[in-house]
């Protein structure tokens, strides 16, 4: 049997950063999706750990998408006052303050699977369509790009230490964020199949 397709769609931003101590985060805020608005938190300690803090229902969808290994299981809020973001997921407490964003016209979506997409990858090294390690394409459409002045992030009530570049292969997706600590609202398109005929479904 072919196997069926389907497109869903996130709206929201993704906030990236470092520290001078090597903990590397990825927060992603989503205010509209296929299981409604939620915050999660990708977190790369110095090493190869891969962490997910979200709550149970939030990991059961994004684990669809992205292999981690391992998860806590944690309520996650955020809270955003003009240009300020503050994120409280379990251990880890970032506070952020990002400068003025710079507006990005609507695209097609051939367009940021193409043109975008090269011209993505020579300015900024990141890219704007590929497929997820659990095989799922997608579609990173920006539609407005911040960068972030003043940083802090602590685990355990340990600070992390001071704002910097993220480096090393985060290796959560497709693609790892700017080096440059960023905020950037975005649309996400996810196109995804079974091979048994059965259409994907949020949490499944």
């Amino acid at each position: 049997m072919r196997p069926l397709t389907t497109l869903t769609t996130l709206e929201g931003s993704i906030t990236s950063l470092g520290t001078t101590s090597g903990h590397r985060f990825v927060v992603g805020y989503w205010k509209s999706s296929p299981i409604g608005p939620f915050v999660d938190v990708m977190w790369a300690p110095p090493g190869e750990r891969r962490v997910l803090v979200a709550s149970h229902s939030v990991a059961a969808y994004v684990t669809t998408v992205y292999p981690f290994s391992e998860f806590i299981d944690t309520p996650v809020s955020v809270n955003v006052r003009d240009r300020q973001i503050e994120v409280q997921a379990g251990p880890i407490a970032i506070r952020i303050v990002t400068g003025r964003p710079l507006p990005f016209p609507w695209r097609p979506r051939w367009f940021v699977g193409s043109v975008e997409n090269a011209l993505s990858q020579a300015l900024l090294g990141v890219r704007t369509v590929g497929v997820s390690p659990t095989g799922m394409t997608e579609w990173y459409r920006t539609k407005s790009l911040s960068w972030i002045k003043q940083g802090t992030a602590t685990v355990d009530g340990e600070s992390c230490g001071d704002l910097a570049p993220i480096t090393g292969h985060l290796g959560f997706g497709f693609t790892d964020p700017p080096r440059r600590p960023s905020h950037v609202a975005l649309q996400v398109d996810i196109r995804s199949h079974s091979a048994s005929g059965q259409c994907y479904e949020a949490g499944q």
